[in-house]
């Protein structure tokens, strides 16, 4: 098994806490984590529809047979019935750890727990293997195609199930098991073809509108979809960068996924060789930094403070991360042969702020720089250092 970097932290968390939320997409690996940390307490599947049909309809009875050593609640969303009484035995005992809480589905999960646990519970979001995951396990490989087609669910990059084979099926379960619990969506076919529409546009700025007519759809429709989509840990929408410039500047988000394999499955992107002739080939290696880096914030309990930034001119700057003290601002390229016109965007941000910047270049090739402007060149692998 690939040890996951969440690892210390979920401990620390169920020493903490009376019971800890583990919530991530589908197959992240959620519950292997939690059975590997947690191996004294029961598991309990609640897509059984057996164990679902006795936690439903008695929910007192059910947590009863738990109450002493606790246990780990698969995709306990699907049973709302069970909070108000998992207030109750938390609240009525010291341990920590008791209750190990397991879901796919960010929205409903945090809808109940807002509602009758607050206080009680900490969150721990699971995004599927990084690269860094990925480096100390030996499993990385020569080239970032290889990562963007394949992504990071355990099942295609520790299992070695193909890519191809295995996103198809993976999309059908998440609409059936997700989306149905989440909104009442009538034509599936058509939002299917939603998500597609968006894989068109990873790397791009949000366009509602246009997303809407596209799609067949109203906007209403197309923002109540997206919100479906970004609580199921499928879209992440990255939020411009403000700071405090004169200039007018783009205020939408930038729409990315959480998976880039994900992503090619939807394009129809099936083998690396077409990664890198496809007219998507920059926007895929800015998901997959993104992506990267999100995974760190998640698995070390960060904020987010990720950002991009672009004026009304189109100077343009890929990622912003917000400290305290200072920015840093990454520019990401695809391409392995470095360009002079690779640094304007970060020449031209530096211009504008007064804090002090750190500027990264990450590129898709294998050499590593410092540059006399002060820009720190990286290669792609290096993501996990960014």
């Amino acid at each position: 098994m690939i040890e996951r970097s969440a690892t210390a932290r979920l401990l620390k968390l169920a020493k903490t806490f009376r019971s800890v939320a583990v919530v991530g997409p589908r197959q992240s690996g959620k519950t292997t984590l939690c059975r590997k940390l947690f191996p004294g307490k029961p598991y309990v599947s609640l897509e059984n529809p057996d164990t679902l049909e006795f936690a439903k309809t008695d929910p007192r009875g059910f947590l009863n047979q738990y109450i002493k050593n606790g246990a780990i609640l698969d995709e306990v969303q699907r049973v709302p019935q069970l909070f108000s009484y998992l207030q109750q035995i938390l609240d009525e005992t010291k341990k920590k750890g008791l209750f190990i809480l397991t879901g796919s589905n960010n929205f409903l999960l945090q809808e109940n727990i807002t509602q009758t646990l607050a206080g009680r519970i900490a969150y721990l979001q699971l995004l599927p293997l990084s690269i860094e995951e990925l480096t100390k396990s030996n499993k990385l490989k020569s080239s970032y195609t290889w990562h963007i087609l394949n992504g990071g669910y355990p099942e295609v990059v520790a299992k070695k199930v193909s890519a191809q084979d295995w996103f198809p099926g993976y999309i059908s379960t998440y609409i059936e098991r997700d989306v149905r619990q989440l909104k009442n969506i009538s034509n599936l076919p058509l939002f299917i073809k939603f998500i597609r529409l968006c894989a068109g546009r990873t790397g791009q700025i949000l366009n509602l509108t246009s997303l809407a007519n596209d799609g067949g759809i109203d906007q209403k429709t197309a923002a109540a979809w997206l919100a479906v989509l970004q609580s199921s840990f499928i879209i992440y929408l990255l939020r411009p960068y403000h700071g405090n410039f004169n200039k007018r500047f783009i205020k939408s988000p930038k729409l990315y996924f959480y998976d880039t394999g994900l992503v090619c499955s939807l394009l129809g992107i099936v083998n690396a060789k077409q990664t890198l002739t496809h007219a998507a080939k920059g926007a895929l290696m800015e998901n997959l930094t993104v992506s990267e880096l999100l995974k760190k914030q998640f698995n070390t309990g960060s904020t987010d403070n990720l950002y991009y930034w672009r004026d009304k001119t189109g100077n343009e700057v890929d990622i912003i991360i917000e400290n305290l003290s200072r920015l840093k601002a990454i520019e990401i390229k695809a391409g392995e042969t470095i360009s002079a016109e690779y640094f304007k965007g970060l020449e031209y941000f530096k211009t504008l702020n007064k804090k002090p910047i750190a500027s990264v270049l990450l590129y898709g090739g294998k050499e590593e720089q410092k540059r006399s402007n002060g820009t720190t060149v990286m290669p792609w692998y290096k993501m996990p250092e960014l």
